[in-house]
């Protein structure tokens, strides 16, 4: 697989430990001055077999029968050539062993003794500062700007190089670029994520933005990336905002999402102070890549003692494209969820997307963030927002209906993301002013305190009604059911309103897939 990426590959013996230090610093060094991969072929062998009941010679007798058992082991082997090579002595290589033996020995004896304790964590160098365990339930942090700063900032990513040559179709994206920052036009998704990105670039936080066709954005909204249509140079108006502003990356990845994400979580695990972000080319495809999910972002700090801020960008709507392109697997990360080990959100709007990632990097609690982007609500006339709104306030974990009249309230429906707008359209069709729409942004850790707020001015024995895409045994609805049950704070019955139950996230079909939607919307406003 190497020969084909025109990269240096060193075959070294494993047995030879300085010729294995000498490789290693050459592999660095050809890094470090030439910008390329390296590969290192170590030869070497294993002494025993993968556990303590293993039996390697049942299957490789002539190897580890004749050929291995017999061998000695490498450090007597590396120990007697030093002592040869007179740079060391026998006695000293032997103190050396039996210091070792020593400290293992003490360590087993404590082990068996009953008399540990649980492992600290205790967070030095660069995580000195942040917090683990649990995320505080009221806290609130300030991340938005001030108007007149996003105004100029959104205005220097509309300016280009003058003998650069814009594709024609992006000069008009450009233009309402331009409106949005003289506060002519509302603020789109795309928009918001680069004023997010710009402003912690300028703030001091290096960006790191990942994954397949990142550059563009799969659904051509981002252009982070411009393209020259006379020479194909490219230029980055994320990287000329400020002069002393930290680095931005947009990075276009090769198609292995596990290769990607897994060095992507290695990069955030040494730089906290980053937003370190992996965006799947549509939400599913990260399903390539779970075994870094288990193994590392839901485990490691219960494993490993080990913190992590990388977010997870996951494109995620019912939108007839069929079962490969809907669905994110929402529960998934639901069924990992426990000890507050890592962010499920949802937003709805670009200015919640905007305090959230600005919130991931401004607040001393750092985990990985699971963020649920959407597709076509990229471009949908009512998701949008005023400057003042990324100018005020925070992100919100839940955001309450402020058309309705409690009192008044029939049924309350609790949502997260695109069906947010279809539920609102379809309120507005039926003129049910008795129907409340409330969205879950966050939906781990469960917001129950702010949930709580926004339902607290509701008449008791209202129903609530959660209401997702997916199939039932799909999205969000298994995880609230165990932990809101059927009567949700004592006060308000509570239901799931969903696609039924089915192995495959949607159907290929769009015209069953419009009807499917349209059934469910339907079930939203008349189901008892």
């Amino acid at each position: 697989v190497a020969k084909m990426l025109q990269i240096p590959i060193f075959h070294v013996n494993g047995e030879d430990p300085e010729a294995v230090a000498h490789v290693v610093d050459l592999a660095v060094d050809f890094r470090r001055e030439f910008h390329r991969d390296v590969v290192i072929d170590l030869y070497c062998f294993r002494k025993h077999g993968h556990n303590e009941s293993d039996e390697p010679e049942f299957t490789q007798p002539l190897l580890y029968g004749k050929r291995i058992r017999g061998r000695e082991t490498l450090r007597k082997r590396y120990g007697d050539r030093l002592v040869q090579a007179g740079r060391i002595t026998a006695d000293e290589v032997q103190r050396m062993d039996q210091q070792c033996r020593d400290h293992l020995e003490k360590e087993h004896a404590l082990a068996r003794s009953g008399n540990v304790s649980g492992p600290s964590f205790t967070l030095s160098d660069v995580w000195r500062g942040y917090r683990v365990g649990l995320e505080t339930p009221d806290e609130q942090v300030h991340t938005g700007v001030e108007r007149q700063r996003l105004s100029r900032v959104l205005a220097a990513l509309t300016e280009l190089p003058e003998d650069f040559h814009l594709h024609p179709k992006l000069k008009r994206w450009n233009q309402r670029r331009r409106a949005m920052a003289e506060g002519e036009q509302p603020v789109d998704w795309s928009a918001a994520e680069a004023l997010a990105l710009a402003t912690l670039s300028i703030d001091g936080y290096r960006i790191r933005l990942s994954g397949q066709d990142t550059g563009r954005g799969t659904f051509s909204h981002r252009h982070a990336i411009l393209h020259d249509v006379e020479d194909g140079r490219t230029y980055v108006p994320l990287r000329h905002v400020a002069e002393d502003q930290a680095p931005v990356d947009i990075i276009n990845s090769p198609l292995s999402e596990a290769g990607c994400l897994g060095f992507e979580y290695g990069y955030s695990l040494d730089y906290p102070d980053a937003l370190v972000a992996w965006e799947a080319q549509f939400g599913d495809f990260w399903n390539v890549a779970q075994v870094i999910v288990d193994q590392f972002l839901a485990s490691a700090e219960e494993k490993w003692r080990r913190l992590s801020g990388i977010t997870l960008l996951l494109p995620h709507g019912f939108e007839g494209q069929g079962p490969e392109h809907s669905s994110a697997r929402l529960e998934r990360f639901l069924n990992l969820a426990t000890q507050h080990n890592f962010q499920v959100v949802v937003p709805s709007t670009p200015a919640q997307y905007f305090h959230c990632l600005r919130r991931q990097m401004h607040r001393r609690w750092l985990k990985p963030l699971i963020l649920f982007t959407p597709k076509s609500l990229l471009r949908h006339p009512r998701c949008v927002s005023d400057l003042d709104d990324l100018a005020h306030g925070h992100f919100c974990r839940v955001l309450p209906d402020a058309a309705v009249n409690p009192p008044a309230t029939t049924r309350i429906l609790l949502c997260c993301g695109k069906i947010y707008y279809e539920l609102l359209e379809k309120r507005e069709e039926l003129a049910r002013t008795d129907v409340a729409i409330l969205r879950m942004e966050q939906i781990y850790p469960l917001p129950r305190t702010q949930l709580l707020a926004a339902l607290d001015s509701y008449p008791d024995d209202t129903p609530v009604y959660w209401v997702q895409e997916e199939p039932f045994n799909m999205g969000a609805s298994q995880f609230l059911k165990i932990r809101l049950q059927n009567r949700l704070y004592d006060r308000f019955p509570f239901q799931t309103i969903s696609r039924r139950t089915a192995a495959s996230p949607a159907t290929g079909w769009g015209s069953l897939h419009r009807k499917e939607q349209q059934q469910l919307l339907d079930r939203a406003f008349h189901e008892t």
